[in-house]
């Protein structure tokens, strides 16, 4: 199933009486990634007294993982209202940061909360997003005689094609959306295609 998913990082900016709330949001298609978008973060920012941050990984409407931290503020006054605002926006392989200065007056556990979601949602609305395809890998063989046409045919199909095998035939590396995969079965029983290595696929 494709889902959206963050096409590059964007950084944002919120001042709430007087605190700077500074947000990045990224793609994290793991947890180390999204931990180095943190770690990144805290290197950018190490005089910042909080940096508190959420991911969501996988497909937004089924999450393969969630997590999230308050990095020192009050239980539950930042990284849940972060990780909320990310189960809201329908993007998945999500990781962002608020990264906060303390600008001298408190906010209290509701104007944190508030605060946090605000910041969260700024960045999300700023952020570019592409679909994320799910794709296999295969390969196929097919007599020479075929190649042309088989290669025409997966191009068609968005397939990326490696570097072909010769020997008694041809035999492609090919890296195609899961939606096509219906259709290349079709085209190798009309045409005496071989699918090689083709791996399970759970539909998703």
């Amino acid at each position: 199933m494709a889902y959206p998913i963050p096409s590059e990082s964007v950084e944002t900016e919120l001042e709430v009486k007087k605190s700077r709330f500074i947000t990045r949001a990224a793609m994290a298609p793991d947890r180390s990634a999204a931990m180095a978008v943190l770690e990144q973060a805290r290197r950018d920012y190490p005089d910042a007294r909080h940096h508190c941050w959420a991911y969501l990984l996988g497909n937004p409407q089924q999450p393969g993982s969630l997590a999230m931290s308050d990095d020192g503020e009050p239980s539950g006054t930042a990284g849940k209202p972060i990780l909320n605002v990310l189960q809201h926006s329908g993007i998945g392989d999500l990781v962002v940061v608020v990264i906060r200065y303390f600008g001298g007056i408190k906010l209290g556990a509701g104007g944190l909360v508030r605060a946090y979601s605000a910041a969260a949602q700024q960045a999300i609305d700023a952020l570019p997003v592409e679909q994320r395809v799910p794709r296999i890998h295969c390969r196929v063989a097919c007599d020479f005689a075929q190649e042309h046409y088989l290669r025409h045919w997966l191009t068609g199909q968005d397939a990326l094609l490696g570097e072909a095998l010769y020997s008694t035939g041809v035999e492609l590396p090919v890296d195609l959306p899961v939606a096509a995969l219906a259709d290349l079965q079709g085209e190798a029983l009309a045409h005496g295609w071989e699918l090689r290595e083709l791996p399970e696929v759970d539909g998703q």
